[in-house]
């Protein structure tokens, strides 16, 4: 969208927030790069300049703007719905891959050279993968700033920074203030105390965001142990590449409350990204409701409550493993079964507030399952106990690098794989915007109930014209149902009344 100069003026003039993250505006007098959404009076449009990434500004001599931090914007929604190379390198780069892996391995990820994989980056966001990963550093190393008392020295190696010398050169560069000077402005702002051994932050979005569907999916089919809504707040337990972490999310107006505590500060950048996937935090709620509404039929339920997201996950293998779990099972029989596996295998760990108590077993600890020992049908225990090897010798994976037609293929050539599982699998744990579910009971329902072709390859067909959203209108669809999944749990108080 940045090489459409006149659109990118016209919603810098309008402080159009929908555009946040899709572009960014440096201007050239001040040499500042901001939001679309900045709040100080826009520029005039000969001095703007516009690029597709902060990396791409930072490496073009601008610093952030102190008003708006471009740096915290919602991350561009073409990541999560694109497939290309492209997009699969800018989520293994969220996720922290070339601090842990170098340029080298997010391309053997990929399958391409490291010297494609840069000229294709360099192509698209102005930056390549090490100016990518240098800007997201940036911000990490600003959030622990901000939010925490650390020595600057262990903020600078937490945030992935090999020297403090690069850590403050590059903090100065960004930002124009020094680390110490962003500590005290933070602290003269700050309203309320951090929480003590924790990371408290803000994650952005762009509105509308309707939180029943999104936290009421998450609280519903929470396993217990692991998950939990509690205060309303849903909490986990985050299994991550330098330790584990449990994180709390509560929806609040314009954000959601995010309070993190890590056994590694290292996993912070991990964890905020998987954060985001999960509530599926970059999405463009405006696109994608406007093309469902233009259905007569889906309209009436996207204008009952506009700005769905789709429930991801935080761990695809896990995610795998508890959708075979609830393979033609109800949603309270599936948590019972992995609530069993998690505390048969899980690792415990120490949750202050009490209510968490394990990190779900990974696949390498459920690969000596003894089949016998699982309550479930013989056809679905072959199912599981053929997944988790494939999981964890890395012969089928699942993660952000993934390419998802071959994804889904692998899955569909293990036994027991059939559509329905392949579909929910692609949708939350491949995060595809375009996965179907025309087999889903509830889907079902709802197409009697609209009115909707009852055959799956009728429905499929009819819901073309939803393409290449098709995993949001299953969002709609299944609140035709009055189902625990589509609202937010009521508070504790309340249920004994």
């Amino acid at each position: 969208m940045h090489t459409d100069t006149e659109r990118c003026v016209r919603a810098v003039q309008s402080k159009d927030a929908r555009f946040d993250g899709w572009f960014f505006t440096a201007v050239l007098t001040t040499r500042i790069y901001c939001r679309p959404s900045c709040p100080v009076v826009a520029p005039k449009a000969r001095n703007m300049t516009f690029y597709p990434s902060a990396a791409a500004c930072q490496q073009a001599g601008f610093r952030a703007c102190k008003r708006c931090r471009p740096d915290a914007s919602p991350g561009s929604p073409e990541w999560n719905a694109r497939a290309d190379s492209v997009a699969r390198a800018m989520r293994l780069i969220q996720d922290g891959v070339v601090d842990r892996e170098g340029v080298p391995g997010l391309a053997a990820r990929l399958g391409y050279s490291a010297r494609q994989i840069e000229r294709q980056l360099l192509a698209e966001l102005g930056a390549g993968p090490l100016a990518l990963a240098r800007s997201q550093r940036a911000q990490t190393a600003r959030v622990l700033i901000e939010t925490t008392g650390l020595p600057m020295a262990e903020v600078a190696f937490a945030a992935g920074f090999s020297s403090i010398r690069t850590f403050n050169d590059t903090v100065r560069e960004v930002f124009a203030l020094s680390p110490g000077e962003l500590r005290t402005r933070a602290a003269r702002g700050r309203r309320t105390p951090g929480t003590p051994g924790g990371i408290t932050l803000r994650l952005p979005y762009r509105a509308p965001l309707n939180p029943g569907n999104l936290f009421g999916h998450l609280a519903a089919t929470a396993v217990p142990g692991v998950e939990e809504w509690r205060e309303d707040a849903y909490r986990r337990t985050l299994t991550l590449p330098h330790g584990h972490g449990i994180v709390a999310l509560s929806p609040k107006p314009g954000h959601i409350d995010c309070r993190l505590s890590l056994t590694d500060l290292r996993d912070l950048t991990q964890a905020i990204s998987r954060c985001r996937r999960l509530l599926d935090l970059d999405a463009d709620p405006v696109a994608v409701d406007d093309q469902l509404r233009a259905d007569e039929l889906l309209a009436p339920l996207v204008d009952a409550g506009p700005g769905r997201r789709v429930p991801r996950t935080v761990d695809p293998a896990e995610f795998a493993v508890r959708a075979v779990l609830g393979q033609q099972v109800s949603t309270a029989a599936a948590r019972t079964h992995a609530a069993r596996l998690v505390a048969a295998h899980g690792i415990p760990v120490e949750d202050p507030e009490g209510g968490l108590t394990h990190l779900f077993p990974t696949p390498e600890a459920l690969a000596g399952l003894d089949p016998d020992a699982l309550a479930l049908p013989r056809s679905r225990r072959t199912t599981l106990t053929t997944l988790v090897p494939a999981l964890a010798d890395g012969s089928l994976s699942l993660g952000e690098g993934t390419d998802r037609e071959e994804a889904r293929a692998e899955l569909a050539a293990l036994p027991g794989f059939g559509p329905w599982t392949v579909e929910v699998i692609a949708m939350r744990a491949l995060g595809d915007p375009d996965a179907f579910l025309p087999t889903d009971l509830g889907i079902r329902r709802a197409a009697g109930h609209l009115g909707l072709p009852a055959t799956p390859a009728a429905l499929t067909a009819r819901a073309s014209r939803w393409r290449p959203w098709r995993a949001y209108a299953v969002q709609y669809l299944w609140t035709v149902d009055n189902h625990p999944i589509n609202h937010l749990p009521v508070p504790r108080h309340e249920d004994r009344t």
